[in-house]
């Protein structure tokens, strides 16, 4: 063969070389990086955005899709309630799910390269309520996601992972009864996102120990550790030994809270003002820095003009007008002074409430300064997390009170009508995250068949849950409870 004829060759298998190059690239990017914005109806209204739309954490935090959508086929042991295995995939873990929906609210889908699940504010700010065992639920954004059991959730994807069966040979299998995957999409799957993903989960076996400690009881649906979450994500503090689940804040109506005037966000007035929060409780969705600060405080803005003139519900029952008109003067008399004063939104010594000291003795002065530093190696400038160790809760808002239950910051009390009773007369044990609204107590059916089977068991002994405190308007007689709680209705 001559020169001219090997240089010509040799030249063909460069120019082919290349070729396949760029088009492995260019499939590499396609499938594995190319961001595509969600469909229209996502972003049609602002509650539809609320609910489904992204945020950013797909791109980290991200489950693929057809994974997601296999876990519950290929591991449904695994979806466990109170230590028993509940029917129902997904549906098991209490969230919010509306009819005709691929996915529950506050789980978004968005297509990086390849379609990915993720979750937004709304999975834990979703309240769920039925008039009626047979009705069906109405789904209220900005409430407490009361019947959302996060903490089952963490460990489901981590024992997943963990289990001999998350492979590409059994996961490929089942995802193949559901769709068909092009070929490059099976190899990507096959080769790389499975390995990756599994990879991934198993990362977080270590920053979720605190989550399997036999010594800790478990949050239960509708409450999360939220500053020990803090502690050890953010600043990725040693583990310790506090514990202080709390109920998922409502977060409507955010206009209320005043910096000028001391009234702060969070239950112990941990952080400066709603910007803050938005930003911080963002950052905790994401697991990890943004990937472009620019668009998150894009989406941080939204969330808050959204929320600050998001209203709560009005009552939906009927009203007992007689008794609403009795209790406003009870209410003025007994509960104003704190919850429509100066003071409301304001922390007050929990010498004077007395309610559980737990979810204070999570976070500390140098917890706060060390969360600060690190949100600013972000590149992200907020007023940040109040720089001093707490010594009380905030004195809450009241609006919306109907549908808050269950009631104080960690949900010890079931019902408005239990809260006017003496620590000791209130229930010591009852079931919480099942959505039959009680409107005679005010609050959630927390007994009887349905809610044992489906709640999850809240035993004010236990760490962390105490009922004790608040005993404001105990001494009334029942006739003037019973009017105080109609007028509470109203707020």
């Amino acid at each position: 063969m001559s020169t001219c004829n090997c240089k010509t060759w040799l030249k063909g298998i460069v120019l082919a070389a290349v070729v396949l190059a760029i088009i492995g690239g260019m499939i590499g990017y396609d499938r594995g990086f190319r961001e595509f914005d969600q469909p229209d109806w996502v972003t049609a209204t602002p509650e539809m955005r609320f609910k489904y739309g992204s945020i950013g954490a797909e791109a980290d935090s991200g489950i693929p899709y057809w994974i997601f959508y296999v876990l519950p086929r290929v591991f449904p042991e695994k979806f466990v309630q109170d230590g028993k295995v509940a029917p129902g995939g997904y549906a098991a873990l209490g969230v919010s799910w509306e009819m005709g929906q691929e996915l529950p609210i506050g789980f978004t889908k968005k297509t990086i390269g390849f379609p990915r699940v993720a979750n937004n504010c709304a999975v834990c700010h979703t309240t769920s309520y039925r008039v009626s065992a047979e009705s069906n639920p109405v789904f209220v954004v900005g409430g407490s996601g009361h019947t959302t059991n996060v903490q089952a959730f963490f460990r489901l994807l981590i024992d997943c992972a963990k289990d001999p069966r998350f492979n590409a040979d059994i996961l490929m299998a089942e995802i193949a009864r559901v769709t068909h995957l092009d070929w490059i999409d099976q190899l990507l799957y096959r080769f790389l996102i499975i390995p990756m993903t599994k990879q991934r989960l198993l990362e977080r076996e270590a920053q979720f120990a605190w989550l399997y400690r036999p010594d800790f009881p478990d949050w239960g649906r509708g409450r999360d550790d939220g500053m020990n979450l803090t502690k050890y994500f953010m600043i990725k503090a040693p583990m310790d030994d506090t514990f202080g689940p709390a109920d998922m804040p409502a977060i409507w109506n955010l206009q209320k809270y005043e910096p000028s005037r001391g009234s702060l966000p969070n239950y112990a007035g941990d952080t400066h003002d709603v910007h803050s929060v938005v930003i911080d409780s963002a950052l905790g969705v994401l697991g990890a820095p943004p990937k472009d600060n620019a668009a998150f405080l894009g989406q941080v803005k939204w969330l808050q003009d959204y929320l600050s003139a998001l209203q709560p519900p009005k009552y939906p029952f009927p009203l007992n007008q007689a008794r609403v008109a009795a209790g406003k003067p009870l209410f003025e008399a007994h509960c104003a002074a704190c919850h429509a004063s100066e003071k409301t939104g304001t922390r007050l010594p929990l010498a004077e409430v007395g309610t559980d000291r737990n979810r204070l003795d999570t976070w500390n002065k140098g917890a706060a300064i060390e969360a600060n530093r690190v949100v600013r190696q972000f590149g992200i400038e907020r007023k940040g997390l109040v720089e001093e160790d707490l010594v009380g809760y905030k004195t809450p808002y009241l609006d919306g009170l109907w549908l808050r239950a269950p009631y104080l910051h960690n949900g010890s009390v079931p019902t408005l009508r239990d809260l006017l009773e003496p620590a000791a007369k209130r229930p010591k044990l009852f079931w919480r995250g099942y959505d039959v609204y009680d409107p005679v107590k005010v609050g959630f059916v927390t007994d009887g068949d349905e809610a044992p089977h489906v709640g999850t068991k809240m035993d004010v002994a236990s760490k962390g849950g105490g009922n004790q405190g608040h005993e404001f308007g105990t001494g009334l007689s029942a006739g003037e409870k019973e009017a105080l709680v109609e007028y509470l209705k109203t707020l």
